[in-house]
């Protein structure tokens, strides 16, 4: 999970201690190593970049619809190289944003 603070309430450890699941947090500032982050990254680029939808309905509706497209090919080739590509950008950039150290130049 990453450090969301509603993610580390007290609701939230009863429920895990009662159902007896580990709590395990990314470390702050670093979503890049949550491997869920590479699913968020293109849901959005299929689902509302370019996209013009008249309300929220029709909206969630094309989300949907993509989340069940993913899954009926969750193993297709194009669905993975994408899940790649997202990931390493994720990682790339985390350099940049989480003030990691830049690359040394050659």
């Amino acid at each position: 999970m990453d450090n969301l603070s509603v993610h580390k309430g007290t609701d939230i450890r009863r429920w895990a201690k009662k159902h007896k699941v580990e709590l395990c947090f990314t470390p702050t500032y670093a979503s890049w190593a949550n491997p869920i982050e590479a699913h968020f990254g293109p849901l959005p680029q299929f689902t509302t970049a370019n996209s013009n939808h008249p309300n929220h309905t029709v909206q969630t509706r094309a989300l949907h619809a993509d989340l069940r497209r993913r899954n009926a090919n969750a193993r297709h080739h194009h669905v993975l190289v994408a899940e790649r590509k997202e990931h390493a950008r994720i990682r790339s950039e985390k350099d940049i944003r989480w003030g990691g150290r830049p690359a040394l130049a050659a």
